[in-house]
This record gives C-alpha cells, structure tokens and sequence, in this order.
C-alpha cells in the first residue's frame, strides 16, 4: 500500500480514535467550514486513494463511506425550470424570456427556479436519493449564439445577438447561483463553449471553422461575461471541433482563453459523451484513455461520459500525472464545499426550503406575467386587442390544444398546465364570449374533412384565432423523431398543412389572428398583409393559455422584441454548416428580412424626441420617450451604434444597449442607456478589440432604425451621430438638449 494512502486511513481513524478519552472529536480539516474552501479541498483530495480520484472525476461520483462522502451526481437541468425531476414550474423557453429583453426578470425567474432546486434537493436529500438529476449542478443556461434559425436547439438560447445573449445569461446565472458571500445556492453551467451550433447530426464529428474575427467578435463575448460578470461556477466543452481541436481538449479555448485570458477559477464539465468522442468520432488520439488524457490536460474536470474510466491507465502510461487530477478535483470539491454539502444544514442559508414552494402560486403567477411579456406582436389592423363587440370566436389550429408546444425541452411536470385554447376559452367564458374549436389539422398532415370543420367553426364566428406553428418534435436534439429525424429544420417555411389550413381560413373572409408558436423563425412572407394580426407566442410555459389570453383581450399590452431576424426563406441564408458570420443575424445580414432582430408592435404608439449621446470615460446614450397613446405599455429602448466607416469583415451595426420601461398614457421620461462593455469599438481581422474612430450613429428607439442608420419618424425612434476621436483627445460631450 502506498505511504499516502497509509497515512490518509490513520488520518481518517485519528479523530474517532481521540474521542475516547472523553475529549469532544475534532473533525477534519475537510469538515471545518471556518476554513477556507480551497484548503478544505486539498485536505480531502490528500486523503484519497487514486482509484478514489479517478471516480471522482465522473459525473456519478461514488460515495467514500470510510471519509463520509456521499454519492453526488453532478448532471441536473434547468434551462426554463428545474427539470427532468418531476414536478415543477416549467416558465418560457429560454428564447421566449430572449423576447422579454427584460434582465431583471430573468434573475427573478431564475432566483425561483434555483428556490424549487434547493427545495426538490433537500426533498431528495431527507428520501436518500443522490442519483441523476437530484443534485444542485445544474447544466444551464446554454449561451451559444442561435447564428442560424435551422438549428433544433436555437430556442435553447437567448437568441442571435451576443450583448443581449451575454446580458440574459448572467441574470441567469446570478439569479442561479445567489448572492450569499459563503455559499452558492446552485452552480449554473455556461454551455456549450463555445463555437456551436449544429448541424446536430454532425455534432459528434464536425470541426467549425472560425476566423479569429469572428471567434472574439460572435461566439466568445457572451462565455467571456459569464465568467468576468456572472462569475459563472461552471462552463460545458462542446461536442464538436473548433479550427481543428476538440473543444472539450482545446488548449486555445479551455486553458488560454477560458483560464488564461479570463481568469476562469470554477469547473469545466465536457458535454455528455464528449471526451469519448476526441477517440472515437473525431479520432484525433489513437485511445480512450489518451482522450481522457488530452481532455484532463486541456482544462476539463469532470467527464460526463466514460473516457474518465480511463484515466487509471493514462496514469500508468505516463500521458498524466497525478497532479493533473488534483488539480481537476480541486475545483470539483470546492464547488461541492461552496454548495454546503459539507456542512451542518443550520449553516446553509437554503436548507429550510420546503416542497411548498414546488409550482407554488407566486412562481406560476411569474410564469405567466412572463409568458405574457415575452409575446411579440408583428401585425395589427385593428383586430387586437379583441373588441367588446365580438361575441363568438373561432380558434383553429393543431398547436392550440398542444401541451408539448407549452413544454419546449427540457423541462420539468407541470401540476396544471394551461393549454393555448384552455386560456383562450376560459377568458372568452368572463366575458361571456362563446369559443368553437377545430384543429384544422394536425402538426404536419391535415385532411379536406378536418379543414371542412375549421372553416365551418370559422363562418360561424366574428373573428378567428388560426394557432399553427412548430413544436419541439419539429426542432430539437440530434436523436430527433418521426417527424424530424436529425434535429434540425430543413427549411423556415411553416409546415404545408398548417399553411393550408390558414389559406383556408383567409378564403372565409373573417378576421384572421394568426399566433405563431416555436422557438426560431418562420418564414411566412405570404401571412402579414392578409392576417388581422400576427403574433410571436414562442413555447410560453405552463401559464402559457393564460398569458396568450391576457395579450389578446388586452389585459396587457404585448411589449416583447424578436431576439432573432426572420428571414423570408432559408434560400436568404449561407450554407447551414459555414461557421462564417457573414450574412447571418441582424449584425452582418445585408438582406431585407421579414422582421428583423428587435423589432415588436405595441397597443399604444410611443414617440422619441431629444436624442443625445457622450463618450470618454462614461459613454451613454439618452433619448426622452413619450407614450403618446390612450393605454399603459411597456417600451423596450434599444440603442445601436452604425459605424459610417467600419472594415469590411465588420459587423454593419450592432446592438449597445437597452432598458425596458413602463409608461402611463401621456407619461414622458429620459432614458439613459449605458454603452457599457465594448459597443464603441469593433474587432479587428486578428481578433483583437480597436477604438472606433470618426463618426458613428447612436441610433435609439423601440426596434432597428432603417439600412440608412434612420428611423422613419418619432414614433419608431431618434439617431444622433457622436464623433469619436483617439485617446488622450476628448470630444466635446453632447448632452440630452
């Protein structure tokens, strides 16, 4: 037996052995949470055999019975709710809260999300059960930019803009993790880093090939403020390859970038099965156990997959050291210790929490004021918010009494979930409204029987409402189903028998409200002039009935902003697998979109008026806002910079900041936006950050200005031009007149 291995038993029997005496035992180092965390960890690792730190490495750790480990499982999921755990408030997909552009909400959302995880923990904890998905680790949020609406796992993201993206995630995070300065509630997971994006069925064998411009310009700012601001405890290496090295034993990512150049003091986990794929599917090292090696060496700490089995035998070949793996559970058992699991529960500020706060009334009273806020309005003619004088109402379409289109992935058991046509119903009921319902068809076949009852239910009634869209079996992972196979979409188009469907409905003459729901874009360029009104309703969650209800009687006043640009058809687009950023997303896309990024309607008309901008040390933007309408509403501000004279491999605009606000009818007020983080400069063709010089256009208002860097009048927003001149010179500050 080795001399530490000796050691650490007699170290490990010393303190039973001195309360023999009478004496109260003194616990080991490990156990005193008065010491600092990291010599706490060092103390554990010293006393564990190498098999013992090779389990440990893996996401079903074993427990270490002679040291009072328990078993942990590291692998739990909480994109929108805590889930795959039974029961519990499932909120809006992720690229529906994007839609909401509102971070304070986020961290809320979030801030219950890891409340119903604390209380489902310590449930789990009191029954003994420590096995997959009861732990408090959770892989979330996934903060890889949506570059292409054919991904199947875009409506995972907050979207295509990385301000915006980087913004959402560590309200998230910060809304995940909590603010107490001891422990952390949960541990969030920044994933997949970092350049990924589909295809799904390639991910295990794909290399994304990225210019250095567009690598620090795209795909890198939004990890780079989990880590700088969210302190994330936690990032996930993706599947694929990037520039030719696998991402989950990537120097340049893990070690020079994530640790190196950020500062990265947390975790790195490998997404499930990636450390087996460097051997066997991107065949880059000739075994198992030299994937788990490179892996090690690169900066991934636990393997969620089993290459780290292996790792006894890269030890044996020399390919690493015992080092290495301290150095890996170092950072495993530090998280563990900040999480208090080493602790007497009365020093922990969560372990009160009870099951009551499962779906308790208050979350599902957020889920449904953010469903409602994340709803996006792009077309109106009058019809919404729905007159007093309609009196009987159609609602048409497979998605409207769909329970997955509630559910998106990844998600939890909702107790209660309030269908699209439940909501509709129930509030059409207070109002003494009566509501017929046809499907039409279903999610991707219809027939002339089932169009024959919708049309009908839609000449028998004022106005109709045509819910048609995607759900998660048409976009998703790469496991796919029958009606989608790899993941992805093949096309933007709406399925052809829910189109059919709405031709039908139009050809009746009737108002038509058509409700969109999924979780990327659809290219419908035939709907807006011959719809009544359009709506964005995403995968809104377990209130998502009820939310769809209050936006369409007006009980509140739809504000959400489209997180991603609607193109008018995938043929719009560069191939899916080009990792080049040219020509996709509102920042590089010189097409004319459908809708574009940012943009959303509103049931009361606001105006902007006194724009003004300054730059030098605090840089900002302000612009005084009126709502000049007869109903409350919420604006969402947006500020762009536009470069007149920008590099061709530049971005031509982009987004610098933006703020949310409420305003009464006839409320004015001065918004000041922040240009914070890097929005008055651009990235160069090596990747590096440069000032921008000379004259740029601040533009401000409720959604995009037009190609010309202009809004078309006061009611959609205000442009003001600030020159930026180099450092130490300071251009005179222009100020709100």
């Amino acid at each position: 037996m080795k001399r530490h291995a000796l050691i650490a038993i007699a170290l490990a029997i010393a303190p039973a052995c001195s309360g023999r005496g009478g004496r109260r035992p003194t616990p080991p180092p490990y156990r005193n949470p008065d010491l600092p965390t990291a010599n706490r960890a060092a103390d554990l690792i010293a006393r564990l055999t190498v098999s013992e730190k090779v389990a440990q490495t893996m996401t079903d750790a074993p427990p270490i019975p002679r040291l009072g480990v328990p078993a942990y499982h590291w692998w739990s999921e909480a994109l929108h709710g805590v889930a795959r755990a039974d029961r519990a408030t499932v909120f809006p997909q992720a690229i529906a809260l994007a839609a909401t552009f509102d971070d304070a909400l986020v961290k809320q959302i979030a801030t219950v999300i890891s409340d119903e995880a604390r209380a489902k923990y310590n449930q789990n904890q009191a029954r003994g059960e420590r096995g997959i998905y009861h732990g408090l680790t959770f892989f979330s949020p996934n903060i890889n930019i949506f570059r292409d609406p054919r991904w199947g796992r875009g409506h995972e993201t907050f979207g295509e803009d990385p301000l915006l993206t980087g913004r959402m995630g560590t309200a998230f995070i910060s809304g995940m993790q909590g603010d107490d300065p001891h422990y952390w509630k949960t541990v969030a997971t920044a994933k997949h880093f970092a350049v990924h994006s589909g295809p799904e069925p390639d991910r295990h064998t794909f290399d994304a090939r990225v210019s250095p411009h567009d690598l620090a310009d795209t795909y890198l700012p939004q990890f780079e403020a989990a880590v700088r601001v969210g302190r994330v405890g936690s990032v996930m290496a993706a599947y694929n390859r990037v520039n030719g090295e696998a991402a989950v034993a990537s120097p340049t990512l893990l070690a020079q970038t994530l640790r190196g150049r950020w500062g990265f003091l947390g975790y790195v986990v490998g997404d499930c099965g990636a450390v087996d794929d460097v051997w066997a599917h991107h065949a880059l090292v000739p075994t198992p156990a030299a994937a788990a090696a490179a892996a090690l060496r690169a900066g991934t700490d636990l393997d969620c997959g089993r290459a780290y089995r292996h790792l006894s035998e890269a030890l044996a070949e020399g390919l690493v050291t015992e080092k290495d793996i301290d150095r890996s559970l170092l950072r495993l058992f530090s998280a563990r210790m900040r999480l208090g699991l080493f602790d007497p529960p009365e020093r922990v500020p969560w372990s009160r929490l009870g099951p009551e706060l499962i779906e308790a009334p208050a979350h599902l009273t957020l889920a449904r004021q953010a469903a409602a806020r994340s709803i996006v309005l792009l077309e109106n003619r009058g019809a919404l918010p729905l007159a007093s004088t309609v009196k009987r109402l159609a609602v048409v379409g497979p998605m409207a009494d769909d329970l997955p289109v509630l559910l998106a992935n990844y998600h939890g058991i909702p107790s209660h979930p309030v269908r699209l046509l439940d909501g509709i119903s129930a509030a059409a009921a207070r109002r003494g409204i009566t509501v017929g319902y046809a499907p039409g068809a279903r999610l991707v076949e219809t027939t002339p029987a089932a169009i024959a009852k919708a049309v009908a239910a839609a000449r028998d009634a004022d106005a109709v409402i045509a819910v048609v869209g995607l759900d998660p079996r048409l976009e998703g992972e790469e496991h796919g189903n029958r009606f989608n196979p790899g993941g992805d979409r093949l096309n933007l188009d709406l399925p052809a028998a829910q189109r059919q469907l709405v031709e039908a409905l139009f050809a009746t003459g009737k108002p038509v409200i058509v409700v969109l729901t999924g979780g990327s874009a659809l290219a419908v360029p035939w709907l807006p002039a011959r719809a009544a009104a359009v709506l964005y309703a995403w995968y809104p969650g377990v209130e998502g009935g009820n939310a769809l209800a209050d936006v369409l009687f007006g009980d509140v006043n739809p504000a959400g902003r489209l997180p991603i640009t609607i193109y008018r058809s995938a043929g719009d687009l560069p191939p899916f697998a080009d990792y080049a950023m040219r020509g996709r997303t509102y920042r590089y896309f010189e097409g004319e979109p459908l809708y574009g990024f940012g943009y959303g309607l509103s049931y009361t008309t606001f105006r902007y008026t006194k724009i003004g901008a300054v730059s030098g040390a605090y840089a900002a933007a302000a612009v005084q806002v009126e709502n000049a309408g007869s109903v409350a509403g919420d604006e969402v501000v947006q500020a762009y910079v536009i470069p007149r004279e920008a590099p061709p491999y530049a971005p031509h605009r982009w987004l610098a900041g933006y703020s949310r606000v409420t305003l009464e009818p006839g409320e004015q007020r001065i918004v000041k936006i922040p240009l914070t983080g890097n929005p008055l400069t651009y990235v160069d063709e090596t990747g590096a950050r440069r000032p921008l010089l000379g004259d740029v256009d601040i533009a401000v208002g409720g959604r995009q200005p037009d190609h010309t860097g202009h809004y078309a009048d006061e009611t959609q927003g205000a442009t003001a031009t600030l020159t930026l001149v180099p450092p130490p010179q300071r251009p005179k500050p222009w100020v709100l007149p």
